[in-house]
């Protein structure tokens, strides 16, 4: 069975992920923050993917305590190679490597953060299914979930529910 690849995060009303320097304080605080359903999907997922810059972020903000341990984890770096204690670094090409990962592995692979990983993911066409989660605020400018230039894709809307001041929309490749 080959495995799905999902994005599962929270953007701004205007579709941001972060501010331009990678931060997040305005998720923080947000009613419905806390009960997202985040446990209850992080069950459900077996692999997690993501950028370096990422995986330093998080690294950052969970530093008693890498928040995906005891799940396999890949960061694909230009620069890192090898492991780490928490995270084996990828080297090689996103889209051939998610490739291999998604027909040899099996599972659900949670694909963490955006940017330079997941654009060429969604260009190949590798993302199965969209969890977003969009929250109260409006930064105006930052770290788009989606940059400009991606290729057109069509999804179906799976369900809408609603944590807080959170509505989160799920959909899956058509």
């Amino acid at each position: 069975m080959e495995s799905g690849l999902v994005f599962y995060g929270a953007i701004s009303l205007d579709g941001y992920l972060a501010r331009e320097d990678g931060a997040l304080d305005w998720l923080i605080g947000t009613e419905g923050e806390t009960d997202s359903g985040y446990e209850a999907f992080y069950e459900t997922v077996d692999i997690v993917l993501m950028g370096r810059k990422t995986y330093d972020e998080i690294l950052g903000m969970f530093p008693a305590e890498f928040p995906y341990a005891g799940k396999r984890c890949y960061v694909f770096s230009r620069n890192r190679t090898g492991a780490d204690e928490f995270v084996t670094f990828i080297n090689e090409d996103i889209e051939g490597f998610v490739r291999s990962l998604k027909k040899t592995e099996g599972g659900r692979i949670w694909m963490v953060g955006g940017g330079q990983v997941l654009a060429p993911l969604m260009d190949a066409g590798l993302v199965d299914e969209w969890i977003i989660q969009i929250a109260p605020a409006i930064l105006g400018h930052g770290l788009p979930l989606f940059p400009r230039g991606i290729r057109e894709s069509r999804f179906e809307l799976e369900e809408v529910r609603r944590f807080g001041q959170f509505a989160e929309l799920r959909y899956t490749k058509k």
